[in-house]
């Protein structure tokens, strides 16, 4: 029973002190990691989903292929500059069309001709 007493003048003197902020400064650490946790399944659950998003038909232009006309132009409103500093820098701009004209080639490889590499003689 005397040990309750040393117990106690500890604790009135303050002896708990170093305890109690080495408990507080792990619950802190402990919380900075969960939140670090948290935020890393955040961007991982982010990039799966962009992951699985199908491609978005965009022209060269990055205007949505939806903005173009069955000829290809662009119907998208674009700013332009219309003024210029002594450095060719764009002072002020105006709404404009958009120039590009949509590809409509034929697509990169998209027909490849290869001749036979052994005789069948």
């Amino acid at each position: 029973m005397n040990w309750i007493w040393w117990v106690l003048i500890a604790f009135w003197t303050g002896g708990f002190a170093w305890a109690a902020d080495t408990v507080r400064t792990a619950l802190r650490t402990r919380h900075k990691r969960k939140l670090q946790l948290l935020e890393a399944a955040r961007e991982e659950r982010l990039a799966v989903e962009a992951a699985n998003k199908p491609p978005e038909p965009v022209c060269g232009c990055t205007h949505h292929l939806a903005k173009h006309d069955k000829q290809g132009r662009c119907h998208e409103r674009v700013e332009v500059p219309t003024t210029w500093d002594e450095n060719k820098k764009p002072l002020r701009y105006e709404a404009g069309r958009c120039n590009c004209q949509q590809y409509v080639g034929p697509q990169p490889l998209a027909q490849v001709f290869a001749e036979e590499l052994t005789d069948r003689m």
